[in-house]
């Protein structure tokens, strides 16, 4: 599959650009960017082509993957999947529900397969473990605490949509992709409120009986970093193991996946439709936080019926 990267941020630089690079079942084709001279300079270092016009590299590929700002990733996706590119996309799919739905739309009429890189779905160790709970049964709750240290650390990730969205849409969409496959789809956002900093602490109600929690943020001192996600029910407890993989092999991974969903037709786990599933669920906690930063109170957000288009 000949594949082109969107992007040349840190995240491209780290993960993306590698990993399309080291994947022997892909043919890095080319990069584009916002800004052409880093377009040049991460292509020139990969030995692949920069692209000046990003409808000639859509032409040019049967793929893409996307690492650039959600409202900006949306938008080129729509585009991409329209002139019929697969799509390799970044979490979170979208800022906003209508432009991860229009994702979803166009990838749907236009017979192309999507993944979106949600970490701890392509490590072996959290998928395995991920695998391993769903088939448990008797979840009571569970708590998801995902804590960063981008603002307060010397992080080439503080960039000015994280400053924006904050916590809820940087590490939300992690925590949501460990939970949701283990206690079912959310049937209700019923608290938020704001934390220190950026912090947002939310709870949700799932559709197979259990709660869970979430605490979120990016700006944790760094030594008090890091994710943990525990689940408590019937069999007891259990903790999601850490990974002994990076970023650049689980994107690789990703690329497997989404190799395999061209291939196949299959949709993947993860695929735009989860994405946009995830979106919903952030905006509806989103509406809950920004109303607690005006009047703080608890109260109950409804989460909109999944359905794909």
């Amino acid at each position: 599959m000949r594949i082109g990267l969107l992007g040349t941020g840190p995240w491209a630089q780290l993960a993306h650009a590698p990993a399309l690079s080291g994947h022997d079942g892909l043919d890095f084709a080319g990069v584009w960017g916002r800004r052409p001279e880093a377009a040049k300079e991460l292509a020139e270092r990969h030995g692949v082509r920069a692209y000046d016009d990003v409808d000639e590299l859509f032409a040019d590929v049967d793929a893409v993957a996307v690492a650039l700002p959600p409202d900006v990733q949306a938008g080129l996706a729509v585009r991409a999947a329209r002139d019929g590119c697969h799509l390799l996309l970044d979490k979170p799919l979208a800022p906003t529900v209508e432009q991860g739905r229009a994702v979803v739309e166009a990838a749907e009429e236009a017979g192309v397969a999507s993944v979106v890189f949600f970490t701890a779905r392509f490590q072996p160790e959290p998928e395995a473990w991920i695998a391993e709970q769903a088939a448990v049964p008797g979840w009571f709750t569970g708590r998801a605490q995902w804590l960063g240290a981008v603002f307060t650390s010397e992080s080439p990730f503080a960039t000015p949509w994280r400053r924006e969205k904050g916590a809820l849409w940087d590490v939300g969409p992690h925590a949501l992709s460990v939970l949701l496959p283990v206690l079912g789809d959310v049937r209700r956002v019923t608290a938020a409120a704001y934390g220190p900093g950026d912090t947002a602490h939310v709870v949700l109600d799932h559709a197979g009986g259990a709660s869970s929690t979430l605490t979120l943020s990016l700006t944790a001192p760094p030594a008090a970093s890091g994710a943990v996600v525990e689940l408590l029910g019937e069999a007891g407890a259990a903790v999601l193991p850490e990974s002994s993989d990076g970023a650049v092999p689980a994107l690789m991974r990703a690329a497997d996946a989404l190799l395999a969903a061209a291939r196949t037709g299959r949709p993947h786990a993860c695929d735009a439709a989860f994405g946009l599933r995830v979106t919903e669920i952030l905006t509806a906690a989103d509406e809950l936080l920004k109303d607690a930063g005006r009047r703080p109170r608890r109260t109950a957000g409804p989460v909109p019926t999944p359905g794909r288009s």
